[in-house]
């Protein structure tokens, strides 16, 4: 039998992908949004019923408070919501498959504390700089905090491991979140880079997102053009190359796609753990080892991991909210420690 054939019979075994499954995952995990998204507009301090909400969106009278808690406050937050974890989630299962490592995640390798200590430099050398022009600088530093991470595993004897990248990852995100404080310190602005710290969208309006939503539209849109050369990518860089595919292409549009999602994401949310660690291993167990699948039902359920704990936060001490990110930090860290001690170091 030809090499050739050999791969793509490789290929076809590997990848058993469970379309019909996905698709239920998919409509299944829209309604539970609508569900959760109308819940999340509902629930707060002040008591608001189905039938507001309506008259906010289709008749809308700005002298009511409620209409206006409605479209500048809880609307915004649900979709920050959905969006943010949508980005988070995609992000980790691109980064999972590009590097095979099980472990991969934007908080863990770096990208976002990155994003957080290029956003409090700009902070602090520019107090006046436009809410807008937060995301281009989280843009920036998630790009620093990607590359000093891959960096210093590539020139390390012995090359890119999976351990060596969460134990660079961690490493540098250490660093920079200690520096990050540093500056908060120093320039008298650690109320304002605090939010960033905890991570949450509680207080999120509409002109917030004029920018990120788009940014995390694009790179959600990259991801689905990208989710083939991913599944194949994800067998490992000798059979992606005998099947055709430019790796070093696919790398770097993945990771541009990963820098678009985070960036965005913390740019509005702050530094949010583990959404992208935890919800592509549910997702592959459900739909198989297609990216053309795990992407979008990726997206949907992050939305849904984030929609849900920003509720359970409200839920937890009120009137006063629980940070959505120490909630995702409870549901990842546990998750984290098992996909630790397991003995395989790659998906399966």
């Amino acid at each position: 039998m030809s090499q050739p054939k050999k791969i793509s019979q490789h290929l076809h075994t590997s990848l058993k992908g469970k379309p019909f499954v996905s698709l239920i995952l998919g409509c299944v995990g829209i309604l539970l949004l609508i569900f959760l998204g109308t819940l999340s507009i509902l629930y707060g301090a002040s008591s608001i019923d189905a039938a507001t909400i309506y008259q906010s969106i289709f008749h809308f009278d700005d002298g009511n408070s409620q209409h206006v808690i409605i479209r500048e406050l809880r609307i915004p937050r649900a979709i920050a919501a959905i969006a943010v974890g949508a980005g988070l989630a995609v992000s980790g299962a691109i980064m999972q498959g590009m590097t095979k490592n099980p472990l991969a995640d934007p908080s863990i390798m770096g990208v976002t504390a990155g994003s957080s200590f290029v956003l409090s430099l700009a902070m602090a050398i520019l107090p006046s700089l436009p809410y807008q022009s937060l995301t281009f600088f989280s843009f920036i530093g998630a790009g620093l905090g990607a590359f000093t991470v891959f960096g210093m595993v590539a020139l390390a004897k012995g090359g890119i491991t999976p351990i060596r990248l969460v134990l660079a990852g961690s490493a540098i995100t250490s660093l920079l979140t200690s520096l990050s404080t540093i500056i908060s310190i120093r320039f008298d602005i650690a109320k304002d880079i605090s939010f960033f710290y905890a991570g949450g969208v509680s207080s999120i309006q509409m002109h917030h997102l004029t920018f990120a939503l788009p940014a995390i539209g694009i790179g959600l849109v990259f991801a689905i053009l990208l989710s083939r050369s991913i599944t194949v990518l994800s067998l490992g860089e000798d059979i992606a190359k005998g099947l055709g595919q430019n790796t070093t292409r696919i790398q770097l549009f993945g990771t541009i796609t990963v820098l678009i999602l985070t960036g965005a994401a913390v740019s509005i949310a702050g530094m949010i753990g583990f959404v992208g660690l935890v919800i592509p291993h549910i997702t592959r167990f459900f739909t198989g080892l297609d990216y053309r699948f795990i992407i979008p039902c990726s997206a949907i359920l992050g939305g849904l991991l984030l929609l849900g704990a920003d509720i359970v936060g409200r839920m937890v001490n009120p009137p006063f909210e629980t940070p959505v990110g120490a909630i995702t930090a409870i549901v990842g860290v546990p998750f984290f420690l098992y996909l630790a001690r397991k003995e395989g170091r790659t998906l399966k």
